[in-house]
């Protein structure tokens, strides 16, 4: 997969909702009803992050979960690419981009969302034909501010900004030109993962469909 074809695939499932779920499961068995939750309300792109023992059994069993596009978070090496995409992972995610990283994903033709949080490694990407990113740390690395400014002489490249995203700022990025989705925790919080309450999660999930 060329970093363009890539990057097109990335853009077209960052468009499917305005959140993208950051997941974090411990638990293989919670796995599927997280994402029909998920998925009914509103938010069909899934991120699972390759944090946790369980998490490759986790894209397993979302990826059989109807209406579910399911990514792996968390791509650091060449084995994780290879490991996500054998799980049914059909989109990757990683907080930062090492051409070792690019290699693998275009030859396992996984659709990756690479990160970046300044100027140069934006331009970097671009450079290399990647044109739809993360901007991770988002909060630690300015906000909203920081990705508006960015964008000014950067228009062609676009943002899915993760990490301290919440309901409460949410709409300050979705506010901007250059970004076309965020990506949060807070729809499927551990509480109610634990306790199974999957209508909570569902209520949380339209009420960010709805940003």
């Amino acid at each position: 997969m060329t970093p363009l074809n890539a990057s097109q695939e990335a853009l077209k499932i960052c468009r499917l909702a305005p959140i993208v779920p950051v997941l974090v499961v411990e638990d293989a068995a919670h796995a599927a009803p997280l994402a029909r939750a998920l998925v009914a309300g509103g938010l069909p792109a899934l991120e699972v992050t390759l944090r946790t023992p369980a998490a490759l059994d986790v894209i397993r069993e979302m990826a059989q979960v109807e209406g579910g596009v399911v990514g792996a978070g968390t791509l650091l090496t060449p084995a994780d690419v290879q490991a996500a995409k054998d799980a049914g992972a059909v989109f990757g995610v990683s907080p930062g981009a090492t051409d070792r990283l690019l290699d693998a994903c275009e030859e396992a033709d996984l659709p990756l969302l690479p990160g970046a949080a300044t100027a140069t490694e934006a331009m970097r990407l671009l450079e290399r034909g990647y044109s739809m990113l993360k901007f991770f740390p988002a909060e630690a690395s300015g906000g909203a501010a920081a990705l508006k400014a960015i964008g000014a002489p950067i228009p062609q490249v676009s943002f899915c900004p993760t990490g301290g995203v919440s309901m409460k700022n949410a709409r300050d990025y979705l506010s901007l030109p250059n970004v076309v989705c965020a990506g949060g925790s807070w729809v499927a919080p551990k509480s109610l993962l634990t306790n199974g309450d999957w209508a909570g999660i569902e209520a949380l999930a339209r009420e960010a469909a709805a940003l």
